[in-house]
């Protein structure tokens, strides 16, 4: 899910900008700015890559951003043959049936910022982290200070991936960096978790202290309906001097536990009562600028947490920073299923020595579902996209890589692989200026990941695994 950096038109992540109040419109008042598919099609020019990669990892093909997305991109969510790729203009629907030709579905052009997704059944769930003059598609931008200005998650109908509809929207106090979705024990509701952070006394709608999360249920046959219903504080003491809410939690819903990457923080939740979470142990480390994400195991006995020095903008993999600095974290869950610990085991950074013209850091990554195994895809920005082995936690170790040059040798600027994620065989990497890449895994050590298919893949809202599922 998610992340951080923004264009040089605007603050650096840990400084917000947006803000909001409370709002509920229904679908009769919501506009889509829909483009066809025709006005997304890319140049059908023979591929040629323009990465150097390891001998098991193969650069299949890249879908270039369109006219209309030229703001960053963002995250990813997947349904059936089909990709959600999230932009800070909207996001775009790619039809993914086939992994190595996939064609661009329709975009929607609904500007606001970050553009997290996540998607549930025909619901798309999308982040609105800027203030825009309402809550229409084509509202323009507002200063933070604006009291009345529009900030959290919108909600569409994708049943016609062709067509998405818009059918809901919901403002969240300090706006939505991320969201997390967490389907409801009756299958008839989602709960959706907001994170976002750095409130200010002059932002009217961001008022400190901030140590809570947002918590939206959405009635999953009235989505129009959809409101918050808890804003739990999760750091009822204050937390680090460096938290001031979240920045993305992880959800593993099958076991109702959750992480939490919150800044100053590092957290475990118990999610058993998805409207009133709670927190069941706190971990600080000096070497963390930034709890950016986290990842679980399959089998819930440890996680990976990501450390985002620098806010995505900075050139963190020089040697300069070191090993332990813009790296991830790899935590053993001890203790109790009633009272669970976090317990440190070893840091992990791209061995791969970046230039000073790319921004690079730990980011956004999932787990390569090989049955009775821990191996991970993640993206590093202009570090590309690595291939992580962490079957021992103390010792975790690069196995592949997928690495371009800098998009410009000359100075630093923000592009990369955002999100870097393994569905249904393939590994699909969110290029923030580049577009939609997707990756081929050779290594014999992952193939029996390709017998592992979902329906659908949020992966901040981690399923478990097995061959053939």
């Amino acid at each position: 899910m998610a992340s951080s950096p923004v264009p040089s038109r605007s603050r650096r992540p840990l400084y917000r900008r947006g803000l909001t109040g409370f709002a509920l419109i229904g679908a009769t008042t919501l506009t889509t700015g829909l483009l066809g598919p025709a006005a997304a099609s890319a140049d059908q020019a023979p591929f040629e890559s323009d990465a150097e990669t390891s001998a098991n990892v193969t650069h299949v093909t890249n879908v270039p951003k369109s006219e209309a997305m030229d703001d960053f991109n963002s995250d990813l969510a997947f349904t059936g043959d089909y990709a959600i790729g999230g932009n800070y203009n909207g996001f775009v629907v790619y039809d993914i049936s086939d992994p190595e030709s996939p064609t661009v579905v329709s975009e929607v052009l609904c500007p606001g910022g970050q553009g997290d997704v996540s998607v549930s059944g025909d619901l798309l769930y999308f982040s609105v982290d800027y203030p825009r003059a309402s809550d229409e598609c084509g509202a323009p931008a507002v200063p933070t200070t604006d009291p009345n200005g529009f900030e959290g998650i919108r909600v569409f109908d994708i049943s016609d991936k062709a067509n998405p509809q818009y059918v809901a929207a919901v403002a969240t106090d300090c706006g939505s960096h991320t969201n997390t979705l967490v389907p409801g024990k009756d299958g008839e509701h989602d709960y959706v978790y907001v994170s976002s952070y750095s409130p200010s006394v002059n932002f009217p709608n961001c008022q400190p202290p901030h140590d809570k999360i947002s918590v939206i249920e959405i009635p999953i046959e009235d989505p129009a309906e959809a409101a918050v219903v808890s804003e739990p504080v999760l750091f009822p003491d204050g937390g680090n001097t460096r938290t001031s809410g979240c920045h993305d939690i992880t959800a593993y819903p099958e076991i109702d536990l959750a992480a939490g990457a919150c800044m100053g923080d590092g957290i475990l939740m118990d999610i058993s009562d998805p409207v009133h979470p709670v927190v069941t142990d706190v971990v600080q480390d000096s070497n963390f600028a930034f709890w950016h994400s986290a990842t679980f195991t399959n089998d819930a006995g440890t996680v990976i947490f990501t450390d985002e020095l620098g806010g995505g903008g900075g050139a963190i993999c020089t040697e300069d920073y070191g090993v332990e600095r813009g790296a991830n974290a790899i935590y053993t869950i001890g203790g109790t299923d009633e009272d669970p610990s976090l317990e440190f085991e070893s840091y992990y950074k791209i061995p791969r020595v970046q230039s000073d013209t790319e921004n690079c850091v730990a980011h956004n990554g999932s787990l390569i579902p090989v049955p009775g195994q821990d191996f991970f895809v993640q993206s590093w920005y202009q570090g590309g996209v690595s291939v992580i082995d962490f079957n021992d936690p103390r010792n975790p170790r690069e196995i592949g890589y997928f690495d371009r040059g800098p998009v410009d040798p000359e100075r630093l600027r923000t592009a990369g692989s955002w999100s870097a994620y393994y569905y249904n065989g393939y590994v699909y990497s969110s290029d923030i200026t580049r577009g939609l890449d997707v990756l081929k895994l050779t290594d014999p050590r992952l193939r029996s990941a390709e017998r592992v298919t979902y329906d659908e893949f949020n992966p901040q809202s981690q399923p478990s695994y097995r061959p053939g599922r």
